[in-house]
């Protein structure tokens, strides 16, 4: 029997080994990462005094003793309740804040897209002086923190009237999102075959029509990406919308309204819980939605050819 034929087997063995050791890593990673979000859904329908007083697990380990409610999500939502009806100083009104915050988060994750997209092609597609020097800058901004310009922009904002409006916080968003979304839309877009360009400069195509037409459904990719990072980071900002939107009920954000949610000195911060849930619906939706193109999106440019 030769060493190439006992050799075999080993390597099989090995091979069965570690594909049983990523599979054993893999669902240690998932039981660590999801514990946590059950025990939030687990404590989003216990009674208030039961999640005071004990923690999650118990409904586990002593579920003879597990109580469950919906209250948690009717005040929340402000849905009045026997002993506690609702009224203006007491409504949580999450709808409103959700409704507010859609009104944020899509345009503040599709004005970033759009320039970004006009830029990426710019900086790997058309020749112009300055071209490298000037993705270089725009790139660089990426290690500036957003907070050292939150109180030079609020000054700006107020002197033209844009503070507690809308408009303020879609270029706030625009502005701090930028950089990420042309660094990650130039490695994809900078890969397209260069022969596709010259085709369609052969037929009489202008710059426009080359990115409207090919640029932008051949980036589908990158772009659905890059909106899954967008997205999530205007829907889960709290600093942004609280300097730029204020505390005003009407205006304010999930973010916002989750953070009055803990009531005066926190003690009502077991609603927490159900508001998180709420919260995390649309997100969900979205990241789902897209997400065959996450992993696409991330790789562009990392393999050429």
């Amino acid at each position: 029997m030769t060493s190439t034929t006992l050799a075999a087997p080993r390597q099989r063995r090995r091979f069965r080994i570690g594909h049983i050791m990523v599979y054993v890593v893999m669902i240690l990673i998932t039981v660590l990462w999801i514990t946590p979000t059950i025990g939030l859904l687990v404590s989003s329908f216990r009674p208030a005094d039961d999640v005071k007083t004990s923690g999650w697990w118990t409904v586990v380990t002593n579920p003879e003793n597990a109580r469950f409610t919906l209250n948690n999500y009717r005040i929340v939502l402000g849905i009045p309740l026997p002993d506690r009806p609702v009224t203006s100083g007491t409504r949580v009104g999450m709808e409103v804040a959700l409704i507010n915050t859609l009104t944020v988060a899509l345009p503040a994750t599709i004005i970033p897209i759009l320039i970004a997209a006009f830029a990426a092609y710019g900086f790997a597609w058309i020749d112009f002086p300055g071209r490298r020097p000037l993705f270089i800058l725009v790139v660089a901004m990426l290690v500036v923190p957003l907070q050292i310009s939150l109180v030079p922009i609020l000054r700006d904002y107020v002197a033209l009237g844009l503070g507690g409006t809308y408009l303020g916080v879609w270029l706030a968003h625009t502005g701090f999102g930028l950089p990420l979304a042309v660094y990650l839309l130039y490695n994809y877009i900078s890969t397209i075959p260069r022969d596709i360009f010259e085709s369609a400069f052969l037929d009489g195509a202008t710059h426009f029509t080359i990115f409207t037409r090919l640029i932008l459904p051949l980036s589908m990719p990158a772009l659905a990406s890059f909106a899954i990072f967008q997205f999530l980071w205007t829907w889960n900002d709290l600093l942004v919308a609280l300097v730029f939107l204020g505390a005003e009920p009407r205006v304010q954000v999930v973010t916002q309204r989750l953070l009055s949610l803990l009531g005066q000195f926190g003690q009502e911060w077991h609603l927490l819980t159900s508001g998180a849930f709420i919260s995390m619906i649309v997100p969900l939706i979205v990241f789902f939605s897209l997400q065959r193109f996450f992993v696409r999106g991330l790789m562009a440019g990392s393999v050429k050819g």
